[in-house]
């Protein structure tokens, strides 16, 4: 997989500067490859909960838990070669069950982001979720699958040590139809990069829409020997995205069903420009932020350049490639200073999270990409952050 898709609409001066400025993770003693799994503890009811760890190539590290199919740990190396974990997350199962989780790194669904007053009508009946967002259904509702212990088995990916994730969620799941049966592969790949694969199949006609809620800070997330106890904000990294357009809201942050370009806007990221510069011109907005679905060029299908994450002082360059048609990007803005790993605070804006997906609200907007899955069809995505470093 390139580091950069040749297909993304920048000037050739642009393209030229993204594909020679990276180059893939390494280090001086990069780890040896492989899967092991350990204890992470139980859950407040008595659930066993277990660490699957992912050594992967260059130094990649992953520590996957089986509560919400969560990556509780994802070590990546800087250009000198040194690791540091760029999620935020938590030392202990205590802080996953807490509320102070705000869905870190956990598998989110059954429909990630939100359906509008928890309501939409599929075959002519009215369906009625739970409501955790205000008005509004958000991630799968208040006990999502983010909210579940997995079982959790050795994966089969013939490009790096992997662990597939295997759930049911029964029917009439916080209002959701059918029994729906969910299998998430991460492996971390030889080409330095996370991958995760959904498999998703139901007895009932209903909707899906899977995503990753990683936090990202590519500076580190963890205090080291002169840092301070507080992780760095995540404003100077740079993003750029594969996507002229997005989904306007309402102030609920429900789409409006419009379809809008971002050119000259705070949203138009697509050229490198510093987080916090659409973060501050957002401020005011009811996403206090940026809390936005991008619609990406691609549109879906086979996995696609989305993004360019990129920090300089470490030299981390993250770069998704999704099937999907969608790219939630929020940064943060509602992180509080809840301690995280190794007792370091996690302030406002200290991460991003870039969700691939389907559109918010999706079964309430028949123009939207279809979200809703039949029996006898099988929902699959995939989704790439493949890392690199740049001088």
């Amino acid at each position: 997989m390139p580091c950069t898709q040749p297909s993304l609409a920048l000037s050739s001066a642009v393209f030229l500067g993204l594909l020679g400025a990276c180059r893939a993770p390494g280090g001086p003693a990069a780890a040896e490859t492989g899967v092991s799994v350990a204890p992470f503890g139980k859950t407040a009811d008595g659930r066993t909960v277990e660490a699957w760890t992912l050594e992967g190539a260059g130094g990649l590290r992953a520590v996957v838990i089986t509560y919400g199919a969560a990556v509780a740990r994802l070590s990546v190396p800087d250009r000198d070669g040194r690791l540091a974990d760029v999620v935020l997350g938590f030392d202990d199962l205590a802080g996953y069950e807490s509320a102070a989780n705000q869905f870190f790194g956990c598998t989110t669904g059954r429909f990630a982001n939100r359906i509008a007053a928890g309501r939409f009508t599929l075959d002519g009946r009215v369906f009625e979720l739970a409501t955790n967002d205000g008005p509004n259904h958000l991630h799968g509702g208040p006990r999502g699958l983010d909210k579940l212990v997995w079982e959790a088995e050795e994966g089969a990916a013939a490009d790096g040590p992997s662990v597939r994730l295997s759930t049911t969620s029964p029917d009439g799941d916080e209002g959701y139809p059918g029994a729906l049966a969910i299998e998430v592969t991460y492996t971390l790949t030889d080409e330095g990069a996370l991958r995760i694969d959904y498999r998703a199949e139901t007895d009932a006609p209903t909707p899906v829409n899977l995503t990753h809620h990683g936090y990202f800070n590519l500076a580190g997330v963890e205090a080291g020997p002169a840092a301070g106890p507080a992780a760095v904000g995540v404003g100077a990294h740079e993003l750029v995205l594969a996507a002229a357009r997005y989904t306007p809201t309402d102030e609920t942050l429900i789409p409006t069903g419009e379809l809008a370009e971002v050119a000259g806007g705070p949203l138009d990221f697509t050229r490198p420009r510093s987080i916090a510069e659409g973060v501050e011109a957002l401020d005011a907005t009811p996403a206090v932020g940026l809390d936005h679905n991008f619609v990406l060029d691609s549109g879906g299908g086979d996995p696609a350049w989305a993004a360019r994450l990129s920090e300089g002082g470490s030299g981390r360059v993250m770069d998704v490639y999704t099937t999907e048609p969608g790219l939630q990007v929020y940064s943060g803005n509602h992180l509080f200073g809840q301690l995280g790993k190794g007792g370091v605070a996690y302030p406002r804006r200290s991460a991003v999270c870039l969700e691939t997906q389907h559109f918010p609200d999706s079964p309430n907007h028949p123009h939207f990409p279809g979200t809703i899955l039949r029996p006898g069809e099988v929902y699959r995505q995939t989704t790439v952050y493949r890392f690199s470093t740049a001088p």
